[in-house]
């Protein structure tokens, strides 16, 4: 760690400097309370070691002035006047420890251990609430088109109930969004929303994940654990692609459902939950039931309400404001009514979005990554999703030549490179000189 000690004693600074070096740690040592502050603005210190007493600006005054400039520094109180008031001075300024001299450099050492690993665990801590920022992004909905208008509505009707919800919707299009939305729309917004992918898990982990085991319920099962019911106690819990659940699992879900009780595997005791449960799937659940894998009780169960999520394609008035919120994860420069140029925009729009938001997303990050300067232009775009792009075109355009398709291919090329028929050749594979061959012959024929 890298330690500020502050004290006004010449001969514990030489030591302790020493010392704590030989630990691995790197040190700053201050005779005063002055010198402690300045240094403090100066270097981002992990711990503070002070003494209270001391000329100029006092222990509890340098503790105050780093909580202002690092709140994350843990602050260890050493005095040689162990008295009430310095250890009531102590517990107002949250010190990690209180220790009086004389003391032993094993203690000290033993002490730093520990404030050590509390700063480790704040690190990853925070680490892992990005990662989960990341990986969940914005729970906002976006949109005011007709559709997402409609889904609004129909998520303020449902969320304060405790109706089960079954969300439907093509992959990526946004399904739990939705889900995290009607529980911030329930009476259970302040619990815990608990979410978890049936698709994801092996069918042998499945029953564990959901009920929890108990000790030595299977191989491997040295400790008991906790189902993700009875962390999501009081709260929601959301079952993402149910369709995906095994027949066996089926049935054990489709009882918690209708009596509200779960049971760890292993053991023989039930356990009630209050568990309000949403479900999301991308599969004709009807369809399944007729081909019977699925069962046809547990359908009925979770689909009390229904909700549709429309598919990006049919909501062509929300690609943009989709795309500009995306950005935003990413970039905070540039004016927000132009973020993207004609050119990107037009492209954006008249794409047919197979991945819906979730490529979206893709697409917008690529491009934020790629453009130095906003607003993103066509250029960013990635080049497979022109060639698709492209392909829809062409598609849609109905029977053309291949020299008619090719001067589509080249002509977007040269757009997209600003003009620049080098960058757009080398875009396209070919020789800057087969290039003008082909724009020379086009020119011929329309003349």
């Amino acid at each position: 760690m890298h330690v500020l000690y502050a004290d006004d004693e010449t001969s514990l600074q030489t030591l302790m400097k020493t010392q704590l070096e030989k630990l691995g740690h790197s040190v700053v040592v201050c005779p005063d309370g002055e010198t402690a502050v300045a240094a403090l603005e100066r270097e981002p210190f992990d711990c503070l070691i002070v003494d209270l007493d001391m000329p100029g600006i006092k222990g509890a005054e340098v503790i105050a002035r780093a909580r202002k400039i690092r709140p994350a520094i843990e602050a260890v109180v050493i005095t040689g006047k162990p008295d009430l008031n310095s250890a009531l001075t102590a517990i107002e300024n949250h010190v990690f420890a209180f220790i009086s001299k004389p003391c032993s450099f094993k203690q000290i050492k033993a002490l730093l251990s520990e404030v050590y690993h509390r700063l480790s665990q704040s690190r990853r801590l925070a680490a892992l609430e990005h990662r989960v920022r990341q990986a969940e992004g914005d729970s906002e909905l976006v949109g005011d088109g007709k559709s997402m208008l409609q889904v609004r509505k129909v998520i303020e009707k449902v969320g304060p109930t405790d109706s089960t919800v079954l969300i439907r919707g093509e992959t990526g299009c946004g399904k739990e969004l939705v889900a995290r939305a009607v529980h911030r729309a329930s009476l259970r917004a302040d619990e815990p929303m608990v979410s978890i992918n049936c698709g994801a898990l092996p069918e042998n982990l499945i029953e564990s994940e959901l009920f929890g085991h108990v000790k030595g319920a299977f191989t491997g099962a040295d400790n008991a654990r906790v189902g993700l019911f009875e962390v999501a106690d009081g709260g929601t819990i959301f079952l993402d692609e149910i369709g995906e659940l095994p027949l066996t699992m089926q049935a054990k879900l489709l009882r918690v459902l209708e009596t509200g009780d779960i049971r760890r595997l292993g053991s023989n005791q039930s356990k009630r939950v209050d568990v309000r449960v949403v479900c999301a799937t991308h599969r004709d659940l009807e369809k399944m039931v007729s081909e019977e894998q699925f069962r046809e009780d547990l359908m009925f169960r979770i689909n009390t309400f229904e909700v549709h999520v429309p598919p990006l394609r049919e909501r062509s008035d929300d690609i943009m404001p989709l795309a500009i919120h995306l950005l935003r994860r990413h970039r905070n420069d540039g004016d927000d009514d132009a973020l993207f140029t004609p050119q990107a925009t037009a492209e954006l729009l008249a794409h047919k979005w197979p991945g819906n938001v979730r490529e979206l997303a893709n697409v917008v990050e690529h491009a934020a990554i790629l453009c130095d300067a906003l607003p993103i232009d066509a250029e960013h775009l990635p080049r497979h999703f022109s060639r698709r792009q492209l392909r829809s075109e062409i598609r849609d355009a109905g029977p053309m030549t291949i020299r008619e398709m090719e001067m589509i291919a080249i002509e977007r090329a040269i757009e997209r490179n600003n003009g620049d028929k080098k960058a757009a050749a080398e875009e396209l594979g070919v020789s800057v000189k087969t290039l003008y061959n082909k724009l020379n012959a086009a020119e011929e024929k329309a003349a």
